[in-house]
Parts: C-alpha cells; sequence; structure tokens
C-alpha cells in the first residue's frame, strides 16, 4: 500500500503524534486544523473558520488541487451560539462547490480560545 505521510511548510510542525495530511493514491485525508497560532486565533468562530480554510488551501495548493475538490469535512464546534455566521462563512468558501459534511458538538478542543477544528478529505490528481 502506497501512503504518503506529508507535512507542509505552510503550516506550523505538529507538535503531537500526526502529520498534516496522509495520501492515499488520489485522496488526501487532512487531520484536523485550528485557527491556533493565526491571528483569527481569539476571533469568532466564523473568522477562526476562514483561517483554517486559508491553511487547507495552502495544502490544497501544494497537492496541485483546490477546494473545489473537497470530498467531505467534519467540524468539531465547541459553541452552537454563532452557527447561522459559521453557514455563512462556509457558503463564502465553498461557493457552488458543496462538498459532504458532518458538525460535531464538543465540550472544548486543546485551547480554551478555539471555536472550531476542521478535519477534511480532498481529491487530487
Amino acid at each position: 500500500m502506497n501512503l504518503q505521510r506529508k507535512n507542509y511548510a505552510s503550516l506550523d510542525e505538529p507538535i503531537g503524534p500526526y502529520v498534516h495530511a496522509v495520501r492515499h493514491e488520489n485522496t488526501l485525508y487532512l487531520s484536523g486544523l485550528t485557527a491556533f497560532g493565526t491571528s483569527a486565533q481569539f476571533d469568532p468562530i466564523e473568522l477562526q473558520t476562514k483561517a483554517i480554510f486559508e491553511q487547507i488551501r495552502s495544502i490544497c495548493q501544494a497537492e496541485n488541487t483546490g477546494l473545489e475538490n473537497l470530498i467531505k469535512i467534519t467540524a468539531f464546534v465547541t459553541d452552537l451560539s454563532r452557527m447561522s455566521e459559521l453557514r455563512q462563512a462556509l457558503f463564502e468558501v465553498y461557493g457552488e462547490h458543496l462538498p459532504a459534511s458532518s458538525l460535531i458538538h464538543v465540550a472544548g478542543l486543546f485551547s480554551p480560545e478555539l471555536k472550531i477544528e476542521i478535519e477534511a478529505v480532498v481529491a487530487v490528481a
């Protein structure tokens, strides 16, 4: 089986026992990403979401693909009070290319100011 475990220079080095992504044939599986370490780290969920998708876009560019090839995302959120803002941010990111999606409400993430973590599956050539 040909698995490629990858880290990307455009993202901070993982501090845990994981890589940014694993590629299997024409599918890229992204680890959960947050706004930690970005200018949006302390911002509302919709701005954290946009910062996360900038990271995902960066990975996609490195793999010669784009957000239009998102297959599925899973979002872990700590606060449901700004769901309409989150949905609007996602519609802006996706445009016409809506992926399959799951949303899971969690008690917290690894740092208390983080409101969302997103993992993704992307088709690559």
